[in-house]
């Protein structure tokens, strides 16, 4: 892989990584599109895409680390008693909805991505993550106006169990997290608040998970060395700004805000397969 093919792949994980459109559809899809001879079976692919990762998860903690130092803070018992114990509460939760995911991603990731992960199936998916989007804006719950200080367990996990279907090529976790929160009461804002703090962990843990690879690999290829880290800072600069954006957007707009992104997922996923079988 050329540095600019690693640079557009990274500033590619940086954006679909956070907006509801599937990064990892787009990992596999664009590759084969393009015509690039990557193999993403090749010992060096995964280190790659776990530094990608890992420029991600920092861009994340740095954009909400307020939230994580505030929840952070709250377990040292200092301050007023009833913010205390929200931010405690925000903790567990966001705690208990990475659980799912961590432990289906443990048991099952390897057969599911050998399962699904070819351009074909992953375009098929991204189709269907389209129609996740819109037909769960649809069934949001109108007129609730919940916060995150109102969430229960049962709330967490429902969208923890979300954040597992991205698993699944093509299906986006952030989407899916997202239309989780809006079925459960949240407004777009805070549905993509409690979708970005659930993922950090998520991320950073696949990252770290991998990390050994990484440093194995790194230690024998000074080249690699220099293209990862490069890419990681492009994936982590890019994986920020989309956040910035899509917190903006999703502040100015709370009706039928995942609307353009389903139809970028029917038009993306069905010209990919359109592409990929004729």
């Amino acid at each position: 892989m050329s540095i600019l093919q690693a640079l557009f792949m990274a500033v590619l994980q940086g954006v679909t990584e956070l907006f509801p459109i599937s990064s990892l559809a787009h990992a596999v899809i664009t590759p084969r599109l393009l015509g690039w001879s990557v193999d993403q079976a090749a010992e060096g692919f995964l280190p790659f895409v776990v530094a990608l990762h890992l420029g991600t998860a920092f861009a994340a903690l740095l954009f909400f680390w307020r939230d994580w130092a505030i929840m952070a803070l709250s377990l040292l018992g200092r301050g007023d008693p009833v913010a205390i114990a929200e931010e405690r509460r925000l903790l567990f939760h966001v705690t208990l909805a990475t659980i799912p995911a961590v432990i289906l991603a443990l048991m099952f990731e390897k057969t599911i991505r050998t399962l699904f992960a070819t351009p074909e199936i992953a375009s098929a998916f991204l189709i269907v993550n389209g129609g996740l989007l819109f037909f769960g804006e649809r069934r949001r719950r109108l007129g609730g106006d919940r916060a995150l200080t109102d969430f229960t367990w049962k709330d967490a996990v429902v969208v923890g169990l979300a954040q597992a279907t991205a698993l699944i090529p093509g299906i986006s976790r952030s989407g899916a997290t997202m239309v989780a929160g809006l079925m459960r009461g949240l407004h777009h804002e805070e549905a993509a608040r409690f979708s970005f703090l659930i993922a950090t962990p998520i991320i950073l843990g696949a990252g770290v998970h991998e990390l050994p690879k990484l440093l194995r690999l790194t230690a024998e290829a000074d080249e690699f060395v220099q293209t990862a880290v490069i890419a990681g800072l492009a994936a982590g600069v890019t994986a920020f700004i989309a956040i910035w954006g899509l917190m903006r957007y999703f502040k100015g707009h709370d009706v039928k805000a995942l609307d353009p992104f389903a139809w970028y997922c029917w038009i993306a996923g069905s010209a990919s397969l359109a592409l990929l079988l004729f």
